[in-house]
């Protein structure tokens, strides 16, 4: 396991210390370009998939860790630029199925998982070279919190959905895996400081249980994990430990 830090929030600089690993092996910084957020994202995220390819053609697997979701459009290109035609399960407490013709709040950060399927390829696909992925090879877990155009889309598409107790091998889409996991799908209450808290959700030890189930299939070939939290906000190293633990259980079986 390669452990990949990229101390971005979308294209804001974060200080490493923010998000606290117990090791890092490589990290991915650089001068973004003058432009708009998709320009200056294509560039970065260009530079995060010729990592992760290489990192997989070294026979390793891309622990990658940031500051956002979008990060995870990076991760799934680099393993296909690397042969491998992955799918993903992504857990959430949001959807992240936004477009930018539905958004009410204009964050970014809410549409890779709808631009992974295929939203406006032009945005960064394209730029990425990172092709479609079919909407019934992606498992959404929990999002709980859902805005309305996001319930209407997701009633009528193909992507699986099922609640972080419920992770099985049955549930699970087919072919080599991303697990996706933004660190807010854990209930508010147990991890301070998180842009987008949402209450009620799972404890870290029942989302930790569920990724051991899904890394003990063997076919996850790349972890994302987006550090969904403002990194100046003090905690009792509650964020330390799952990430500890996250890759402690990747490292396990990898």
């Amino acid at each position: 396991m390669t452990v990949v830090l990229v101390p971005y929030h979308l294209d804001e600089r974060l200080p490493e210390l923010g998000i606290p690993l117990p090791h890092v092996d490589t990290t991915v910084t650089m001068p973004l370009p003058d432009g708009d957020v998709w320009q200056r994202l294509g560039a970065l995220y260009t530079a995060v998939s010729e990592e992760v390819a290489q990192v997989v053609g070294r026979s390793e697997l891309p622990a990658v860790v940031s500051g956002d979701c979008m990060v995870s459009l990076a991760v799934l290109a680099g393993l296909q630029r690397a042969g491998t035609d992955a799918s993903i399960v992504w857990f959430d407490a949001h959807g992240d199925v936004q477009t930018l013709e539905t958004t009410e709040s204009g964050y970014v950060g809410g549409m890779p998982l709808r631009i992974m399927v295929g939203y406006r390829p032009e945005l960064l696909a394209d730029q990425l070279g990172l092709r479609q992925l079919p909407e019934h090879r992606a498992l959404l877990v929990d999002a709980r919190d859902l805005d309305g155009a996001e319930v209407e889309y997701l009633a009528g598409a193909d992507i699986a959905r099922c609640e972080v107790d419920q992770i099985s091998t049955a549930v699970l889409p087919d072919g080599p895996l991303v697990l996706h996991i933004d660190l807010d799908v854990v209930d508010a209450a147990e991890l301070s400081g998180l842009r987008f808290p949402v209450a009620e959700g799972p404890s870290a030890s029942t989302v930790l249980t569920a990724a051991r189930q899904v890394l003990a299939t063997g076919r996850v070939h790349a972890l994302d994990i987006a550090c969904t939290w403002y990194p100046e906000k003090p905690d009792n190293g509650g964020k330390a430990q799952i990430l500890a633990d996250l890759l402690a259980a990747t490292s396990a079986v990898h």
